[in-house]
């Protein structure tokens, strides 16, 4: 629907380099799409809650403005950035040309999502949102929930953090796991079970039957992430029980 063509590279945990982005920018030939947009992501998802330096993001911007591109920042996750290293969430987006962020993830809101960028950038954007059929009525109820969530669950993410690190260390004692503890910088836990002998899948459905609930991440790999309804009472439960299941 929006006619665009995506060009992905692979950084490390999802950081990627100026440089790097720079050698993908498509010369002005007619055989190629032209290139418009960088897109980056912090915390890094797929990266296990990497963040994005904000060195190389002011990098990456300048680049960007050298060659007439524009920079996104998908910063779903961007509170857990900001509360991991101190880094105001402004500070983050003054690299970026638009910012997305979301309310219900770390924040724990029921639903919601925001959009900042320039006020003839969000004139824009009203109108994909009603051609993508995005446009709600009566949604003051959901901006109810985002600002109490801004209000009173900023400052606990770092709780969140300390849970995920605390599994991973756990994690990483269990036979079989693959993982490395100091990747695990905000509240996302991607680990590879391959030693095991089992699949992802397979130790998914015996977790489940011990009433605990995790998400298969790839035929090998498993995700799980903190937030606000899980406890540190949770997370030990947790590696009990993947010791249990694991042997």
């Amino acid at each position: 629907l929006s006619a665009i063509q995506f060009h992905c590279l692979k950084g490390v945990r999802g950081i990627l380099d100026a440089s790097q982005i720079e050698e993908a920018i498509r010369p002005d030939d007619h055989h190629f799409p032209v290139t418009r947009l960088i897109c980056l992501e912090n915390t890094h998802n797929r990266g296990g809650g990497a963040i994005y330096p904000i060195e190389k993001m002011a990098d990456i911007h300048r680049l960007a403005k050298s060659k007439g591109l524009l920079v996104h920042l998908d910063g779903a996750r961007l509170w857990n950035a900001s509360v991991a290293t101190g880094i105001r969430p402004h500070e983050y987006g003054q690299w970026a040309d638009s910012v997305s962020v979301c309310l219900s993830k770390g924040l724990g809101a029921p639903i919601g999502s925001l959009v900042a960028g320039s006020k003839e950038f969000i004139h824009r954007v009203h109108r994909f949102r009603k051609m993508f059929g995005g446009g709600m009525r009566q949604v003051g109820i959901i901006a109810s929930a985002g600002l109490y969530a801004l209000d009173h669950h900023m400052d606990r993410l770092k709780e969140d953090h300390q849970n995920a690190k605390r599994l991973a260390v756990g994690l990483k004692e269990l036979k079989g796991v693959s993982l490395d503890p100091r990747h695990v910088e905000t509240n996302i836990v991607i680990f590879d079970v391959m030693e095991t002998g089992k699949t992802a899948s397979q130790i998914a459905e015996t977790m489940k039957g011990q009433n605990v609930l995790i998400h298969p991440f790839g035929k090998t790999q498993i995700r799980l992430v903190t937030h606000l309804d899980v406890t540190e009472e949770d997370i030990e439960t947790a590696l009990k029980t993947f010791k249990k299941v694991l042997g």
